[in-house]
């Protein structure tokens, strides 16, 4: 096909939400056979924003290596009036070095995040978990809740943020049959959810153990950069705690804040996400337990999702090709 060029929309016409998890597992498991490969992210700081770098191998039909190039820039949509992360992923064979596509990185990294939820939250959560708090009304949280809704029966879901006219907004855009939508003002009058994700953008963390019922699964999913935090070290110390990847996450998850605090070491993590995919550590088992999946974002989430779409690409006529490298 040369190089295919891929727009935001381009990928959200080929893909679904199944399709989105069905990537990430497969990212997942392949790292468990030893068939993937993620070195650490590179972070660029920048004026009022960070620049992450995060590129992976894959092995499938071929030996695929993507590397993409994300701008987190929080203060954009009020500012700018542009996305809070936007950039561009490059996916490459990885036997001969060509060029297979472009993509821009939006809609990858909203729904890959958000599908390594689900996908913890089939080993994670209660099976019957009925009720979700998103706390961070963004597009993020939108994803999240999508996601989520394909693997768990939820009928109720409370939107918080710190802006209260986002959560509303948020509440009357996300209603559908079978589930409700409600803003809350204070994180405690939704404290009895079944689920809890933060995807927010703080700096000081703001779930307390007095905020977070038994048995309860929490996906945090906002620290993906060492200075962002969003649980309290106390909730860490007293929740069983998975991690996407145990050495990313020591070193910028909520993980690593508690480590910092002296809750909790490395040691003390359960399991990494690709060991409950494996079948190798054992997820839920007890339905009291309160257990906390931090997500901090891997690029083998990445290159799994674009060698999905590409494959997807490779079936549908009309997306724009080029010649890379012609003199």
């Amino acid at each position: 096909m040369g190089t295919i060029l891929l727009a935001r929309r381009d990928i959200a016409a080929l893909m679904d939400n199944a399709a989105w998890l069905d990537s990430v597992e497969t990212g997942f498991r392949a790292a468990a056979e030893g068939k993937a490969m993620a070195p650490p992210p590179m972070a660029l700081e920048a004026i009022d924003g960070t620049f992450h770098a995060k590129g992976a191998s894959l092995m499938l039909d071929r030996l695929y290596v993507a590397l993409k190039l994300n701008g987190n820039f929080p203060l954009n949509p009020g500012r700018n009036g542009l996305p809070t992360i936007q950039g561009a992923l490059l996916l490459c064979d990885g036997s001969n070095g060509a060029l297979l596509a472009i993509m821009d990185s939006i809609e990858i990294t909203l729904r890959r995040t958000a599908a390594a939820t689900a996908l913890a939250a089939r080993f994670l959560a209660r099976p019957d978990s009925a009720t979700v708090l998103i706390c961070g009304c963004g597009e993020q949280g939108a994803a999240q809740l999508d996601a989520l809704c394909e693997v768990l029966p939820l009928r109720r879901a409370f939107a918080w943020d710190r802006d209260t006219a986002k959560a509303r907004a948020f509440a009357a855009a996300r209603c559908r049959p079978g589930l409700s939508v409600e803003a809350v003002g204070e994180l405690r009058d939704a404290a009895a959810a079944d689920v809890i994700v933060t995807c927010t953008t703080a700096a000081t963390p703001f779930l307390e153990p007095g905020l977070v019922a038994d048995g309860a699964f929490i996906a945090a999913v906002g620290a993906d950069s060492p200075h962002k935090s969003e649980v309290q070290p106390a909730l860490m110390k007293r929740a069983m705690v998975v991690a996407d990847v145990l050495a990313q996450c020591a070193i910028m998850g909520d993980l690593h804040h508690a480590m910092k605090a002296g809750a909790m070491g490395a040691d003390d993590v359960h399991a990494e996400l690709h060991e409950l995919v494996a079948g190798t550590k054992p997820g839920r088992t007890d339905d009291g337990q309160i257990i906390l999946f931090d997500s901090t974002g891997t690029a083998m989430q990445d290159v799994a999702a674009a060698a999905s779409i590409y494959a997807r690409a490779g079936q549908r006529s009309g997306l724009l090709s080029v010649e890379m490298g012609a003199a």
